[in-house]
């Protein structure tokens, strides 16, 4: 897997192959003001987990440096084992 790097609505965001589509859905598939929420989230909580309109589960990570890094996680589990 390769890192990719980009701008996403003027933030630095960075991620692996398999975050390429959080990527996507927070520059290109919800408005400015609602990237937003998740950037002002993980600037000052550290992280912002959101899921896109696949279902698809994403953590943006503030880096001290002021760039953002996009991981993909597996869903939660629903059972109670």
């Amino acid at each position: 897997m390769s890192i990719k790097d980009r701008d996403v609505h003027g933030h630095k965001v960075s991620g692996e192959d398999d975050a390429k589509e959080g990527i996507n859905y927070l520059d290109h598939d919800i408005q400015y003001k609602e990237a937003e929420v998740f950037f002002d989230q993980a600037r000052q909580k550290g992280l912002a987990q959101f899921e896109d309109d696949q279902g698809r589960n994403y953590t943006l990570i503030y880096n001290k440096d002021g760039t953002y890094r996009i991981e993909r996680r597996s869903a939660d589990s629903s059972g109670w084992f």
